[in-house]
């Protein structure tokens, strides 16, 4: 490595360059320092091990510079490998999975007993001080039913109690949250980690929400990459589901990113879990690399 013409001698230009991109993101440190940011860690970048430990490795510089970090995660592939073992064939309908009580038994045992200890593990281990929850401690989540017997026991938010979550990251502590939560019966269910991430980042009056997915984010086109909508508000989102643009997959994120902005959350982030890094990326760049969506144009 050399020495650039205006470098001192024995600076390698990589320790400037190092240093420089640092200074570069002093404004977005000092602007999110104190915030609560709600990440969604899902897809691809929990099947990876090098995106897993990127990613860890993010939440945890997160923390180190002063902002807040909380993390709702899925462990869809987790499951079924289990079900699979347990010889309990997976099921879905319309993008739901079908949790029969096997299958909640399943669910619970993976999510809560297996990925969420992974990454507290994990983020432990990279010098952050995380603690896994479920939505049944603390009463932080209650849960009812979605009303559809075909599906079974997945279930909706019906209230969060945030005060635990308060606690901790006023602590310094990584709030790790499984999306299992229980109704006032005590019956389990299974929540989309999507709507988990939203509702809880509403009660948190969160800064961010962030949902790492396997696409680059909101795309005029979904053959076409390029087309990412990089910024839009409530308003267009809901024109663009109305016109067909948002579809599939997309809707039900596009929707909780909508109703987290409605309930006061400063701006929301579809992003793509498969870029290394992804999240520092996007919080710490005047560009950004996915869709940032906002409650008004006039308000960012």
């Amino acid at each position: 490595m050399t020495n650039r013409p205006d470098t001192p001698d024995g600076i390698l230009e990589t320790d400037v360059d190092r240093v420089r991109i640092l200074s570069e993101a002093l404004p977005w440190i000092q602007q999110f320092r104190g915030r609560t940011v709600v990440v969604k860690y899902g897809g691809a970048a929990m099947k990876d091990t090098l995106l897993k430990a990127g990613v860890v490795r993010d939440i945890v510089f997160m923390a180190c510079v002063g902002m807040r970090p909380v993390v709702v995660h899925g462990g869809g592939p987790e499951i079924n490998t289990w079900l699979t073992k347990l010889n309990i064939e997976p099921q879905f309908k319309d993008g739901l999975r079908v949790t029969d009580a096997a299958t909640m038994d399943v669910v619970e045992m993976v999510l809560v007993g297996r990925v969420n200890k992974e990454l507290v593990s994990m983020i432990n281990q990279a010098g952050g001080a995380a603690v896994g929850l479920c939505g049944k401690d603390g009463n932080l989540i209650t849960a009812r039913s979605q009303g559809d017997a075909d599906v079974g026991f997945v279930g909706d938010v019906t209230n969060i109690e945030p005060g635990l979550v308060k606690a901790l990251v006023e602590d310094g502590y990584i709030p790790v949250i499984s999306s299992v939560a229980s109704d006032e019966t005590g019956q389990a269910y299974n929540i989309n980690a999507d709507t988990v991430a939203g509702e809880l980042a509403a009660a948190l009056n969160a800064e961010k929400l962030i949902l790492l997915t396997d696409t680059r984010g909101i795309l005029r086109d979904h053959h076409d990459p390029n087309t990412l909508i990089p910024k839009l508000d409530i308003n267009m989102a809901r024109q663009l589901i109305e016109e067909g643009v948002v579809a599939g997959g997309m809707i039900p994120k596009v929707k909780c990113c909508v109703r987290s902005l409605a309930q006061g959350v400063g701006a929301t982030h579809i992003l793509d879990g498969r870029i290394n890094h992804a999240l520092l990326l996007e919080i710490f760049s005047d560009t950004g690399i996915g869709s940032m969506l906002v409650a008004s144009q006039f308000s960012q």
